[in-house]
């Protein structure tokens, strides 16, 4: 796969943005803007963090602000990173403790985590175009899990990603909060609504709705 403005990834390994990817015109100027605001930050594409064999690939939507765009660890430092590694730890899928920093020594478990666009967008944002150039990392995120079996999206922006990464239409599946849908690869696509500070705060997602996609998944790994 070649990829413009991609690093060099190693045999095996997904291909991932450089740090200093161009592709995306408003995401560049955006990571200027804030490499002058926020010059200890990460200010860069995000990589994917948890190990290869992992048979579970959540996928968010793209970097926070002040979360993975400062951390340079997905969901690491803002609040859906509070609710997700978490659950996480509680159903197995991590072990360690989650200290909202990279160096927290935390560990994914047959689980891997990342993002439909690896650059922080601004206001949280990406668009379509963005969206787009960066489908073929996703892609290359699902050809390179061998064991991959469920992928959990977190919101309709990366349930539609994973569907064009996997070369389907966005009216193969409706997105449905913790609704499966198998695949014509034969993998297992898992909706969730977004681990937001927004959604949390008015009440669309809890906790409980939230453990109970997990603990779903969880069981469906066992069988």
């Amino acid at each position: 796969m070649t990829i413009p403005h991609s690093s060099d990834s190693p045999d095996g390994q997904p291909a991932a943005p450089a740090l200093d990817c161009g592709i995306c015109d408003r995401l560049v100027a955006f990571r200027r803007d804030n490499q002058s605001k926020f010059p200890a930050f990460h200010n860069a594409p995000v990589a994917s963090f948890g190990p290869l064999d992992a048979r579970v690939l959540i996928v968010g939507l793209a970097p926070g602000l002040k979360g993975a765009n400062q951390t340079g660890r997905p969901f690491t430092g803002d609040y859906a990173g509070d609710l997700l590694y978490p659950t996480l730890l509680r159903y197995g899928f991590a072990e360690g403790d989650y200290g909202a920093h990279p160096e927290d020594g935390l560990r994914l478990v047959d689980c891997r985590i990342t993002n439909a666009v690896r650059c922080v967008p601004p206001q949280n944002k990406p668009v379509g175009a963005e969206i787009k150039a960066c489908r073929p990392f996703l892609a290359s995120e699902l050809a390179a899990l061998p064991r991959l079996h469920t992928v959990i999206a977190l919101g309709v922006v990366a349930h539609n990603a994973v569907l064009a990464a996997s070369g389907l239409k966005q009216n193969h599946c409706k997105f449905a909060h913790n609704t499966r849908h198998a695949l014509p690869s034969g993998l297992n696509l898992t909706d969730s609504y977004h681990c937001s500070r927004y959604n949390t705060n008015t009440g669309r997602l809890t906790e409980a709705m939230f453990h109970d996609v997990f603990a779903g998944v969880k069981a469906g790994l066992a069988a």
